[in-house]
């Protein structure tokens, strides 16, 4: 009991301190997670995300932090984790706004742009954009989200030791090649509505040189929203499939984050 006594005695004398640093990085990194870091999510569930997920990595790195507080102060570690928090929640955040960069090409390709949602942040999207965001975030959840989050996060103390500073030409890279890739993503996932709407305008020019008298634009409209319509349908599937294998490759901790 006293063994007991003693290591419990320990452990909130410096384990605490620890501790705290592992909650910052885990906290900053929740406020851009998918699902768990949307603005629709209650600040509850948030802080109730943080604290289990802290939780977790604690007990396993704790012991590695507590080196580090005796080489440095805790107040000139606590800014390094935060923006190395924020750095992962990066990693997962990005993905998703590739969804969202998707739908908004979707929406415009197809005359669907007008149709607004209330989205899931305080920026109104098209309801397309939603649709694909919820259900890439459902795929994920189901997936094992939190798993994945858990794995990175292990992985991050070996990217980003604690009181190493991160030096910005490390970051710059990574940053400019991460949203590249977003942009990639979304363009690649929209590709097949991108082309269906080249192909509809194109056709739509041939006949109003054939038929001036013909009033093109209210036959084209609804046909280019009901075509858009149907083919959401069908390529919507496919489209949230392909965003998931990617979401989970680039979420591997065995492959090379940074």
């Amino acid at each position: 009991m006293t063994e007991l006594l003693q290591i419990i005695d320990q452990f909130l004398q410096t384990g605490i301190w620890a501790a705290s640093l592992v909650f910052l990085r885990v906290g900053a990194a929740v406020a851009l997670l998918p699902a768990f870091g949307e603005q629709v999510t209650p600040l509850r569930v948030k802080l109730a995300a943080v604290i289990g997920f802290t939780l977790i990595i604690a007990p396993i790195v704790w012991q590695e932090v507590e080196l580090v507080l005796k080489n440095y102060s805790w107040a000139s570690i606590a800014g390094i984790e935060v923006l190395a928090g924020l750095i992962i929640g990066m990693i997962f955040r990005l993905l998703v706004n590739s969804l969202q960069i998707a739908g908004t090409v979707v929406a415009q390709s197809t005359s669907l742009s007008q149709m607004f949602g209330a989205g899931l942040g305080a920026e109104p999207q098209p309801a397309i954009s939603t649709l694909l965001v919820v259900s890439g975030l459902s795929l994920a959840v189901m997936a094992g989200l939190h798993i994945r989050i858990v794995e990175v996060f292990l992985a991050s103390y070996d990217i980003f030791p604690p009181g190493k500073l991160i030096l910005p030409e490390n970051i710059t890279p990574w940053g400019v090649g991460r949203v590249s890739h977003a942009f990639v993503l979304g363009l690649t996932l929209a590709g097949s509505f991108i082309l269906a709407s080249f192909v509809y305008n194109l056709a739509l020019g041939a006949i109003n040189r054939a038929m001036p008298q013909l009033m093109v634009a209210f036959v084209g409209a609804p046909a280019i929203s009901f075509g858009g319509l149907v083919l959401l349908m069908v390529v919507a599937p496919i489209m949230l499939v392909a965003w998931l294998a990617v979401f989970v490759e680039y979420t591997d901790p065995a492959r090379k984050l940074f």
